[in-house]
């Protein structure tokens, strides 16, 4: 259970670090296209900013998906 606790917090901390750190680094860049999402556009964003979240997403989506489908240490070895 610690373990679990450790990797979720680990992949949620990382997330918001490079959230963090991609959302100073976008400050002044100047190509700014928006999305089209089907029922609406999205604000101008920087295109890197975009590539940036979707990074962050899919880090802290893997690193929670993993804690929580990691096995508990109260199961037998071998045995499901």
């Amino acid at each position: 259970m610690l373990l679990r606790l450790r990797l979720l917090l680990t992949s949620l901390g990382g997330g918001l670090l490079l959230l963090l750190i991609l959302c100073l680094g976008a400050q002044n860049l100047n190509d700014r296209p928006s999305l089209w999402l089907g029922f609406g556009r999205t604000v101008p964003l920087p295109t890197g900013f975009m590539v940036g979240v979707a990074l962050v997403v899919g880090v802290i989506s893997g690193g929670t998906a993993t804690a929580l489908l990691m096995p508990g240490s109260d199961q037998e070895p071998g045995r499901e």
